[in-house]
């Protein structure tokens, strides 16, 4: 079973992260397919709990290849926290870590949205890290995805248009042009620690498939927090169902082998 997806049965929290430990032994690749930094495991590593959100668990282990697929909406803030995190351990990421040059990036604007969301009367309990309004800019075609992200000019044209956009909700955090110049002062640090890390993650993972290597699909949350078939409107942004990957992880349906789903015996 080459190519096997890890799927949480329930509402999160049921304990994947520990059975995808137990699957590395034999994978090559974990792949991350949907969410963001809204859910999250813990993992031990030397005897001390470590919080992941953004990186696969196959990090842990030296050999294996993590790569967050487009499905996955990406805060670079958040994730070079946790390489950062993982280096300090003794755990280095440089060629390991794979982030889809299609993955949508989450912009400070979009925690501020989140956060106004939460406290006004559209209240679902998100965890106010920015995945729903970053979500909903992707599907409205005014997102920002990595590839973009990656190009100065680029970038900085498509915040500003996003910024106006929003401009009206944003309005007691500053203008427009205050927002953009927060976001830039950041800005080129950050493009500078992403930009190693990008790359074509479904070519890549095509190639993996053909050389017949173990790919773990690993996701986030469980199949009732499923934007689709989960308890809306109490539900995340994504699919974290399986047929999620074939979106979010850029394999087709006949490449998939097995699904396991992962359930705690009490809540």
């Amino acid at each position: 079973m080459p190519n096997l997806i890890v799927i949480g049965t329930q509402w999160g929290d049921e304990g994947k992260g520990k059975v995808v430990h137990f699957l590395l032994r034999r994978a090559k690749y974990v792949v991350r397919y949907q969410g963001g930094a809204n859910a999250g495991h813990t993992v031990i590593l030397n005897h001390k709990p470590l919080a992941l959100h953004l990186i696969p668990t196959g990090a842990l282990i030296p050999r294996i290849h993590n790569v967050i697929g487009h499905g996955v909406v990406v805060d670079p803030r958040s994730l070079r926290e946790e390489v950062l995190l993982l280096k300090k351990h003794g755990l280095n990421l440089q060629e390991r870590l794979h982030v889809s040059l299609g993955a949508h990036v989450i912009l400070p604007s979009h925690i501020q949205l989140d956060t106004l969301r939460e406290k006004g009367g559209l209240s679902l309990g998100t965890t106010r890290r920015g995945i729903g309004p970053c979500t909903m800019d992707k599907v409205g075609r005014i997102g920002i995805q990595m590839a973009d992200y990656l190009q100065p000019p680029l970038f900085k044209e498509l915040l500003e248009r996003n910024l106006r956009w929003h401009e009206k909700d944003l309005k007691s955090f500053g203008s427009v042009s205050q927002l953009s110049r927060e976001v830039l002062r950041d800005y080129p640090k950050l493009r500078n620690f992403m930009e190693p890390f990008c790359t074509d993650t479904a070519t890549l993972i095509q190639k993996a498939i053909h050389r017949e290597e173990w790919i773990l699909f690993e996701g986030a949350q469980g199949i009732m927090l499923d934007l689709d078939f989960g308890t809306y409107p109490f539900v995340t942004s994504s699919n974290p169902v399986a047929g999620g990957v074939c979106a979010g992880g850029g394999v087709g349906p006949t490449q998939l082998q097995e699904v396991l789903g992962v359930a705690k015996a009490y809540t």
